[in-house]
């Protein structure tokens, strides 16, 4: 090695290179992290783009009591004929306006199916928060009669999933996530597994709570900027510890020439 490299053989400079080490192999799972979030954005708007678009469904041929809503069937438009049982609706707090940031609730009502099959879960939209807490909000009555709903198809909300925790204590018929699970324990009735986001009712009734829009699915978000500029971070940082190297390098050399100038100067 030349002797104006050897300060490279340094604690300082041996701190750097293993820094570096350690940072590039860090960049690139970043780059990577960000690269899978990507994909897994456009293949969600590709499943979300598709289950919309594809002809309604009877939701009967799909969901039964206990069936979990498989990926790719979630978003799925799906029609259901029967009458809701307004004696077993619910609300479900802290949920944000469509489109806005007011916190409110999610009004869910079990349509009970006409064919006896038990009843399915309906997010009829949102509806603002009551004065405190502990009141339940006002909540416009579901249609009376026979009624046709077309609505998208979820999965069954968790309180794993949603990162709340299911302390109790919560007032009669509000509820913190839309599990048909919990309400078939509650309604003490046969209900179908997962929910329908109510997108249209015919006859459609009167006052409703505000409808949840359909889900965007043309923005496929920062994911791959950000994974390409994790990358090229990742290409810098050997540059970088090169230009510092050779920096210090002339550094070193110029070191003795000034010594030399000094000296003459003295002589």
């Amino acid at each position: 090695m030349p002797g104006v490299y050897r300060f490279l053989l340094s604690v300082r400079w041996a701190v750097i290179v293993l820094l570096a080490l350690v940072l590039i192999p860090t960049m690139i799972r970043l780059g990577f992290w960000q690269y899978h979030r990507h994909e897994a954005r456009v293949a969600r708007n590709d499943l979300v783009a598709q289950n919309l678009g594809s002809p309604p469904v009877a939701l009967d041929s799909l969901s039964s009591p206990g069936w979990s809503v498989p990926g790719g069937e979630v978003w799925r438009t799906v029609t259901a004929q029967g009458r809701y049982d307004a004696a077993h609706e619910v609300v479900i707090r802290g949920r944000t306006e469509p489109g806005g940031s007011s916190i409110g609730y999610f009004v869910i009502t079990p349509l009970v199916l006409s064919d006896g099959k038990g009843s399915v879960l309906v997010n009829r939209g949102w509806v603002e928060s009551a004065a405190d807490a502990a009141s339940l909000p006002a909540v416009p009555a579901p249609p009376d009669g026979e009624v046709t709903v077309t609505g998208r198809l979820r999965a069954d909300e968790t309180y794993a999933a949603l990162g709340a925790k299911n302390r109790g204590g919560m007032p009669d018929r509000m509820f913190k996530v839309i599990n048909s699970a919990e309400q078939a324990k509650y309604s003490g009735t046969t209900v179908l597994g997962g929910y329908l986001e109510l997108a249209s009712s015919q006859p459609a009734g009167g006052a409703a709570p505000e409808l949840l829009a359909e889900p965007g699915h043309s923005d496929i978000g920062p994911h791959m900027a950000y994974a390409i500029q994790w990358w090229l971070f990742t290409t810098l940082i050997p540059v970088g510890v090169v230009v510092l190297a050779r920096r210090e390098a002339k550094q070193q050399t110029a070191k003795p020439a000034e010594a030399e100038e000094l000296v003459g100067a003295t002589s």
